[in-house]
């Protein structure tokens, strides 16, 4: 059974027991206004996830929920859309924290994966948060803070940007 839930615009992609769902900041306006994740013109997410080993062939924005068939899913820390990332404030993450670990509680994922720091730390008060795995779990899934993929993070090119995601990828095992 899948779990698409309208998040002001931009559905959830989620389903029961999935190995790991990858939380967004929140939707871009052009990704929001189609409906469909990561669709921002220079968001390098689909080409990285292919070339870490997530998914087999290039996922297209449009076939998004496809990612359902390879146990992974997809949703946004906070639904509001925004042209940058950095226009969602740390309150707005904090206030979205309890919905996202329900949905996480719900669906029993594996592994959540923020995509950038912002979210998690407003979500759980760190100030310091490294890369990579995390000590505590999140609505019951283990946690991996990744890079964010858009081609505004000018500080990870698409290379950094596969190592890191592949990391993730090693650690499912």
């Amino acid at each position: 059974m899948t779990y698409i839930a309208a998040a002001q615009g931009l559905p959830d992609i989620l389903a029961p027991g999935l190995q790991v769902v990858f939380c967004g900041l929140n939707p871009g306006v052009d990704a929001a206004a189609a409906g469909h994740h990561f669709l921002g013109r220079g968001n390098r997410f689909w080409p990285v996830l292919h070339l870490a080993g997530f998914t087999p062939h290039l996922v297209a924005p449009q076939d998004d929920a496809s990612v359902l068939d390879f146990g992974l899913g997809l949703t946004a820390a906070v639904g509001r859309p925004t042209s940058r990332a950095d226009q969602v404030g740390a309150d707005e993450f904090a206030q979205a924290a309890a919905g996202l670990q329900h949905k996480l509680v719900l669906m029993r994922p594996q592994w959540i994966a923020f995509l950038g720091k912002a979210a998690y730390a407003a979500m759980t008060g760190k100030r310091q948060l490294e890369w990579g795995e995390q000590a505590e779990r999140f609505g019951g899934a283990r946690v991996w803070i990744l890079p964010n993929p858009s081609g505004l993070n000018r500080g990870y090119s698409k290379e950094r940007l596969v190592d890191a995601y592949a990391e993730l990828q090693r650690a499912l095992g």
